[in-house]
C-alpha cells in the first residue's frame, strides 16, 4: 500500500531565516518600529540628499555666479549692451542732479560692482539729470549786499561788479544784472551786475581774491582803487605758498577808495 506523501502545506516553512529575521523577528516590536520609524528616516535623508546636490543646483543655478562689472560713469544705452550679453535686468531706481555728469549717465548701482550674481538678476541704478539750472532772480534796484544774498539763495554766486554813471537813478543800487533776470543757468555760476555810482566816485566793491597769488590778487585789489595793506603768513599745505587764504573785507562790501585790504597768505615752512 503506497505511503501518503506531505504536500507544500504541510511541510515546514523555510526561507524565513536570514540576518534581518534573526534580529528583528517577524512580528516582533523591534521589527515594527524599524519598519515604521527608520525605514522612513533613511527614505526621507536619501531625498533630502538629492534634492540638496541635484535637484536645487538646477533650480537656482548654483555655480553661475559671477562678479558685477562697475557700470558708474557710462551711459545707460553704453550700459543695455552689456546688460543684455550678462543676461542681466536693469531698472532705474533714482535720478539726481549732477554737476559733473551729463543727464543719461549712471550715476550708482545696487548691488555694487564685483559682487556675485546670477543671470537674470535685476540691477538698479541711479541715473545723472545732469547740472541743475536756476533762474537768476530780480535784481534791480537792490543793494549789493542783497543781490549777493539772493543770488546765494538759490545757489548762484556774485561775478564781477561794473559801475554806471546817472544824474537821475538812486546812487549804489544794481541797475541790471548779465546774464539778465529770469535767464536759466547752471547751479553754481557766476552773475555780473551793473551798479549805479551816481557821479560819486569815493566808494568802491571788494573784489574777491581767496585763492589767488599774491601778484593776482595785489592787481584786482589795485584795479578796484583799493590798495594792499598788511599782509600775514600761515601754514597751510592744501595751499601753493603764497596763495592767498583771507582777506580782510568781504568779496561785495561797498568801501572808500583807498581803503587797505589785509590779507593773509598760505606757506608751508
Amino acid at each position: 500500500m503506497n505511503q501518503p506523501r506531505a504536500t507544500r502545506l504541510s511541510q515546514p516553512s523555510r526561507g524565513r531565516s536570514g540576518f534581518l529575521a534573526e534580529r528583528l523577528p517577524h512580528g516582533s516590536r523591534q521589527r515594527k518600529i524599524v519598519l515604521w520609524v527608520a525605514v522612513p528616516l533613511v527614505v526621507f535623508a536619501l531625498f533630502v540628499l538629492v534634492m540638496d546636490k541635484l535637484v536645487m543646483p538646477l533650480v537656482t543655478r548654483q555655480g553661475s555666479e559671477f562678479p558685477l562689472p562697475d557700470f558708474a560713469g557710462q551711459r545707460l544705452a553704453e550700459a543695455k549692451i552689456s546688460l543684455e550679453e550678462l543676461d542681466l535686468n536693469y531698472e532705474i531706481a533714482s535720478e539726481e542732479y549732477s554737476a559733473d555728469r551729463p543727464a543719461g549717465t549712471i550715476l550708482g548701482q545696487i548691488p555694487g560692482p564685483n559682487n556675485k550674481v546670477k543671470p537674470g538678476r535685476t540691477i538698479k541704478f541711479t541715473i545723472s539729470q545732469g547740472m541743475k539750472a536756476v533762474p537768476i532772480p530780480e535784481l534791480a534796484g537792490k543793494s549789493v549786499r542783497q543781490a549777493m544774498l539772493e543770488l546765494e539763495a538759490v545757489g548762484l554766486k556774485l561775478g564781477e561788479i561794473a559801475w554806471a554813471l546817472s544824474d537821475t537813478l538812486p546812487e549804489r543800487v544794481v541797475v541790471f544784472s548779465y546774464p539778465a533776470a529770469n535767464t536759466e543757468i547752471p547751479l553754481g555760476s557766476h552773475v555780473n551786475l551793473m551798479v549805479m555810482r551816481g557821479r560819486a566816485s569815493g566808494f568802491t566793491y571788494m573784489p574777491n581774491v581767496v585763492g589767488l597769488t599774491i601778484d593776482e590778487a595785489r592787481k584786482n585789489i589795485e584795479d578796484k582803487a583799493l590798495r594792499v595793506g598788511l599782509i600775514s603768513y600761515r601754514t597751510d599745505e592744501n595751499y601753493l605758498p603764497e596763495t592767498v587764504m583771507e582777506q580782510s573785507e568781504p568779496h561785495g562790501a561797498e568801501l572808500d577808495v583807498g581803503t587797505e585790504i589785509d590779507l593773509v597768505l598760505s606757506t608751508t615752512e
